[in-house]
């Protein structure tokens, strides 16, 4: 340790809340590597994913009006996103503009070309955007006229204007500030369509809605006051927010190291740290204590006008989700008198193979009852979420699928392309054969049957996180990545797989998303 370390690396560890042995363990990984998941085959409808009717949805919608009311439900939303990348290709034909001819590029499938023609895109769109007249303001304050510019393909001017800290800084700010939709009085970032979505799900007896939401430390006071500036749009006859923030601990930032697995240090030689991805945001989870909790990404959320079937089929994950936990508890209470009554374990044993597709292990049934109690008490007795899929239209992402453990059992898993070895053959053939992929749309059950909550931390798998190369100063580097939030990090929850319609999947990943049809009045 000696030789790796010096006194201010020592210094920068016990800042970060870590230890040497840690980083250690990280360096230890980056040589080993991370197992490839083992996919048995995709999950589809009846064989891992459940399809409802139109008079389940219903019901079961209804059926969770009661834990709502009784104020057990609560919206996590990740949120530590920067904009940047939702306007990527715009910042880089930004810095080219000065040296691009009209043309862009004599090559057509250069990046040049791309990034101009999503430019293009942008500047003949850029009345419909949800800021548009934000920006007209801001440049009329410097006695522009947008459209005039506009007329003229002034489009550096422009893009510094909507881009930069000259205007309206959108390059820089939270993701979650943009303002995506346009209504007759008002443009509601994506943060205001949170609020008004969990109003329709999560509001208690009492009028209240809670929310979640991660941040990057440096957004927190412009985020606080966003929230408060429009607070009064959507409180009010009886509801009101309560409405708290985290942020990504520095402990779970992981140590970057060279292509040759020695600790990268910077041009001044300091350690370089990378944020852990997402699955970092596990302890942010735990520590809500939380009941029930709806977790979506912060882009994903429809006008009002969409709205409907967003909230019927989370209504009928969250029923979905209490119906299991119910038998769920049944099962434990019991078995926590010592009933082992015959028919009870075989009622159990099918209960954990037909709705929560637990494999349970070969021979168990020749266990005495005593054991089989025992393995069923701790198959039950875990977190459990209930996870919306949406059928494959070619969207990017992960998706569910059947993964085979070295016990030889099965599970279901939402996978990540990363995880997948795409060298063998067969391993291919099974990842593009998904019929469904992952929209980030779960309801979680996060506390026992006693009402204690779980320490999320003991049901993760450490081994399945991954591997990436990044670049600083113009050298690469390796960046080890936690096991991600809904991947890894709930690989040991019981886990169950929904079908819900692609009306309820609505991301924005880029800023030319928000031209879609969805997303327009």
């Amino acid at each position: 340790m000696a030789a790796l370390f010096g006194e201010k690396d020592i210094q920068e560890f016990r800042a970060r809340g870590m230890t040497p042995e840690e980083a250690i363990a990280q360096i230890e990984q980056f040589k080993r590597g991370f197992p490839f998941a083992r996919l048995d085959r995709p999950c589809t409808a009846g064989d891992g994913i459940t399809v409802l009717t139109r008079g389940e949805v219903r019901e079961l919608g209804n059926d969770f009006g009661a834990a709502s009311l009784a104020g057990r439900a609560m919206k996590f939303v990740p949120a530590s996103g920067a904009a940047s990348r939702m306007f990527k290709s715009l910042l880089a034909v930004h810095h080219r503009l000065a040296e691009l001819p009209a043309e862009a590029s004599a090559d057509p499938g250069s990046s040049a070309n791309a990034d101009w023609k999503d430019l293009l895109e942008f500047m003949g769109g850029l009345t419909k955007y949800a800021f548009h007249n934000d920006l007209r303001s801001v440049m009329a304050r410097d006695g522009l006229n947008l459209e005039t510019e506009l007329a003229r393909s002034r489009y550096r001017r422009i893009l510094d204007y909507a881009l930069t800290p000259r205007g309206l800084n959108l390059a820089n700010l939270p993701k979650g500030l943009i303002k995506f939709h346009l209504y007759p009085q008002h443009a509601r970032s994506a943060f205001e369509e949170h609020l008004v979505e969990a109003r329709l799900y999560a509001q208690d007896k009492e009028g209240c809605v809670r929310l979640h939401f991660t941040l990057s430390p440096e957004h927190r006071s412009m985020v606080a006051d966003h929230m408060e500036k429009v607070r009064s749009l959507y409180e009010g006859q009886g509801v009101s927010n309560d409405i708290s923030f985290s942020f990504q601990e520095p402990s779970t930032d992981t140590l970057a190291v060279d292509m040759n697995d020695k600790p990268f240090r910077d041009e001044e030689g300091r350690l370089v740290f990378r944020p852990g991805g997402h699955g970092a945001l596990l302890r942010n989870l735990n520590d809500l204590r939380g009941d029930i909790v709806f977790i979506k990404n912060i882009d994903n959320v429809a006008p009002d006008r969409l709205k409907p079937d967003t909230i019927a089929y989370k209504k009928s994950l969250g029923g979905h989700l209490l119906d299991l936990l119910g038998k769920v508890s049944g099962y434990l209470e019991r078995f926590g008198v010592r009933d082992t009554d015959e028919r009870l374990l075989d009622e159990a044993l099918e209960f954990l193979r037909d709705s929560l597709s637990v494999t349970p292990t070969d021979g168990i049934t020749r266990q005495s009852r005593d054991d089989v109690r025992e393995y069923i008490t701790r198959k039950l007795n875990r977190p459990l979420r209930v996870c919306g899929m949406v059928k494959n239209e070619g969207e990017p992402g992960g998706g569910p699928f059947w993964v085979r453990h070295s016990s030889g059992s099965l599970s279901l898993q939402i996978v990540e392309s990363s995880q997948v070895d795409m060298k063998s053959p067969s391993q291919r053939s099974v990842w593009e054969s998904a019929t469904h992929f992952n929209p980030v749309d779960l309801v979680c059950g996060v506390r026992d049957y006693l009402g204690k909550p779980f320490h999320l931390m003991e049901f993760r798998d450490p081994d399945t996180g991954f591997i990436s190369v990044k670049s600083k100063e113009g050298r690469d580097l390796k960046a080890l990545e936690l096991p991600g939030l809904w991947n890894g990090s709930m690989a040991r929850w019981n886990t169950a797989f929904v079908e819900i319609p692609s009306t309820t999947f609505s991301p924005v990943k880029t800023v030319l998303d928000l031209l879609r049809r969805e997303h327009q009045p």
